[in-house]
């Protein structure tokens, strides 16, 4: 996930963003049948790491 933010090229970035690279994530990881979930959790753990800080309404930037 820290990969695909990254990829982004941006300091802040939308959760829409991030959800625009779920079919890429789906062909990584096949057998996970709910990705966008899987998204918001993995943008959760690099929020509780600091890399990146919730703004609020889906909106991230990095720390």
């Amino acid at each position: 996930m820290l990969n695909v933010v990254r990829a982004l090229g941006k300091k802040e970035f939308s959760l829409a963003e991030v959800y625009a690279h779920a079919d890429a994530l789906a062909r990584l990881h096949s057998a996970n049948r709910h990705v966008n979930d899987k998204i918001r959790q993995q943008l959760q753990i690099l929020r509780d790491l600091r890399i990146i800080r919730f703004l609020g309404r889906g909106q991230y930037r990095f720390s």
